[in-house]
């Protein structure tokens, strides 16, 4: 396992037009998720494709795809210095599991200790999560052309309305399991007999930072008593 600020590439493909992307998710939609991460490194090179895992609830299903059909592809996990001891033993867990090539990432030092000592996610989580979270990838997202992520259409009302290639803020995301129930994942989960994060056995549906994250359904119980439900990767 890696753990290091990573440089951003430099050479870069040109944006999909969104006649590109719209053709993108008329094929894509068709497909199985299993077949739409066979057709992305097809119609992809690998060192196109940026993965991140917040290594979260349910982590486990995400992962698991990748690793049995895209096994040479990397991992980004953002390190946010704030996660529960359990979300980095699980990581540690999967990433031996499943044979994963992780990179973690995190702020710049001093950046990250200005949010601890200004408890930065009390006055202002937006900020604390720009800092913490959308920053540090930020700079690595530049050398990629798509970004596959694990997000769901049930999770949130904002994922609902998502396809599974969206353009956002310079980048192709690619969303395989959008369409994914919950019953879906759950059988899937339970047919490969996939480990759940410790924590979603004490009532985490959901998991982030230890300072913003409480028992409850779905994502109800991120950033608690707040309207806030996304840190601000996929908007």
């Amino acid at each position: 396992m890696q753990s290091m600020q990573t440089e951003a590439r430099t050479i870069k493909s040109a944006m999909l037009s969104p006649d590109e992307v719209k053709a993108l998710n008329e094929h894509y939609r068709q497909l199985s998720v299993e077949e739409r991460i066979r057709q992305l490194y097809k119609d992809f090179s690998a060192d196109q494709v940026m993965l991140t895992s917040s290594f979260a609830a349910t982590s486990a299903f995400f992962l698991h795809l990748f690793s049995r059909l895209a096994p040479q592809q990397p991992v980004f996990f953002i390190d946010t210095g704030y996660h529960f001891q359990e979300t980095l033993d699980y990581k540690a867990y999967l990433t031996e599991l499943y044979q994963l090539k992780v990179t973690d990432i995190r702020a710049e030092a001093w950046k990250h200790d200005f949010t601890t000592r200004e408890q930065t996610w009390k006055a202002d989580p937006n900020f604390c999560c720009s800092i913490n979270k959308v920053e540090p990838l930020e700079e690595i997202k530049q050398g990629y052309d798509i970004w596959a992520s694990g997000l769901m259409g049930w999770q949130t009302e904002h994922r609902s309305s998502l396809d599974i290639f969206e353009e956002r803020n310079g980048i192709i995301k690619f969303y395989p399991l959008l369409d994914v129930s919950k019953e879906q994942r759950d059988n899937y989960i339970r047919e490969h007999k996939l480990p759940f994060h410790p924590l979603v056995a004490k009532g985490y549906a959901s998991i982030g930072c230890a300072h913003c994250t409480a028992p409850g359904d779905d994502r109800s119980g991120r950033w608690n008593n707040s309207p806030k439900t996304e840190c601000g990767l996929h908007l």
